[in-house]
């Protein structure tokens, strides 16, 4: 089977037919609609392998994440996964454990010889290390590791999801409101967003900060948020409601406030962010800001590949997709407490 077959089913000339398989020149809808019905009358199935190779190309791109054992990571990569190959891409995947050195060799590594580009998560690297060392190939940048740089950059506004948070439990009428996962570094780094938006909003509010209910954790898993919540459960006035970093951090407080003999939402509502699966099957559910995660996917892969591939595009650019707050059981169905 070939396009000659293809244009002779459909009555058209061979540059149609390529034009339609490979994308090269527009073509009207009427010649799209008869190409597209010789090919599936035919049977035809194009050889992305030949003609990526006819075009210099591997069909190769890469995701390289911090944390593939991370719930949002793994169901994030699934739909890049999904829209790569329904672009014609394989998706191979890196785990660089957020460590610096591995973080470096996928901007600047000999063996990225063999992708096409390269979509990254980072978490170590700075934004003058990724200006210093342009990659060889497109590079679209996800999550919140590095801003203004000369690449397409995905990340959701995390001090207006935060506020989302903090407002919902505002007004559920909770008045000592922690943070769990305060760290020190980067002020761009989601962390530090997710803290300012939380202390915006207690403003906003009209809620007093109180520094000692911004709990440090040492990394973003559910062991994170278990000791956390047993130190802020452990003062003389611990807190009535718990926004967490993530939903990991969130489910181990939720473990802790159990452990502790309170009940959520009831003692201490509880909130993460991410919207992983784990949550909807917690006991309680979590309540959460969730990510459009498919979307995020999509989208990463949609511009790397126009990028590979030449499309007219716009320069580089940032995107801040959608989020929306899911209310579960975990901040709904308790008793409202009285303010003192």
């Amino acid at each position: 089977m070939s396009l000659k077959d293809i244009a002779a089913r459909a009555g058209v000339s061979l540059s149609t037919v390529s034009n339609v398989v490979n994308g090269y020149r527009p073509v009207g809808e009427e010649l799209r609609q008869r190409v597209q019905s010789a090919i599936d009358e035919l049977g035809y199935a194009p050889n992305l392998s030949a003609r990526h190779l006819r075009l210099g190309r591997t069909g190769i791109i890469a995701l390289a994440i911090p944390e593939l054992d991370n719930p949002y990571f793994a169901e994030l990569a699934g739909a890049a996964i999904r829209e790569a190959a329904g672009l014609g891409y394989t998706l191979v995947m890196e785990d660089t454990a957020g460590a610096y050195d591995r973080e470096l060799s996928m901007i600047e590594n000999s063996r990225r010889q063999i992708i096409d580009g390269l979509i990254f998560s980072p978490v170590a690297v700075a934004r003058e290390e990724v200006l210093a060392r342009p990659p060889a190939t497109p590079m679209v940048l996800i999550g919140e590791g590095v801003y203004d740089v000369p690449h397409d950059h995905i990340a959701i506004d995390n001090i207006a999801a935060s506020h989302v948070a903090v407002q919902h439990l505002v007004s559920l009428d909770r008045y000592r409101i922690a943070f769990i996962g305060a760290q020190a570094g980067d002020h761009r780094q989601s962390a530090h967003l997710r803290l300012r938006g939380y202390r915006e909003a207690l403003a906003g509010a009209g809620l007093p900060w109180d520094p000692a209910l911004a709990a440090p954790t040492s990394a973003f898993g559910r062991a994170d948020g278990l000791l956390a919540m047993r130190d802020l459960l452990a003062r003389t006035q611990p807190p009535d409601a718990v926004f967490a970093y993530n939903d990991l951090v969130a489910i181990g407080a939720m473990r802790a406030v159990a452990e502790a003999g309170l009940r959520i939402p009831d003692d201490v509502a509880v909130i993460g962010i991410d919207d992983i699966e784990e949550g909807r099957f917690s006991n309680p559910t979590l309540t959460t800001i969730s990510p459009d995660k498919e979307h995020i996917g999509r989208l990463a892969v949609q511009a790397l590949v126009a990028r590979i591939e030449g499309k007219p595009v716009q320069p580089p650019y940032d995107i801040q997709p959608p989020f929306r707050l899911l209310t579960r059981e975990s901040t709904l169905g308790g008793h409202r407490p009285v303010r003192p």
